[in-house]
């Protein structure tokens, strides 16, 4: 009785390393996929949220400036 006990545990044992090797695998995957996905994505030129945010600000901007002289030409022009 002892040895089958013994065997049912060296069994659980080893059921317990391979998930652990699995596990590591599966994390090691992961990390090498998202290391890959960050070099192809850096490769693109793409920019980030905060940068496409200030600029679209900036532009904002520039298009409020754009039409206040506009009406500030508008009503020079119309004085003269």
């Amino acid at each position: 009785m002892q040895t089958r006990n013994k065997i049912f545990d060296d069994l659980g044992q080893l059921m317990t390393n391979a998930m652990g090797v699995a596990q590591g695998a599966k994390d090691e995957a992961n990390t090498a996929l998202k290391s890959m996905m960050d070099r192809w994505l850096a490769d693109r030129d793409l920019v980030t949220r905060e940068e496409f945010d200030a600029v679209r600000t900036m532009a904002q901007k520039a298009r409020e400036e754009n039409a206040a002289l506009l009406a500030r030409i508008e009503a020079l022009e119309a004085k003269g």
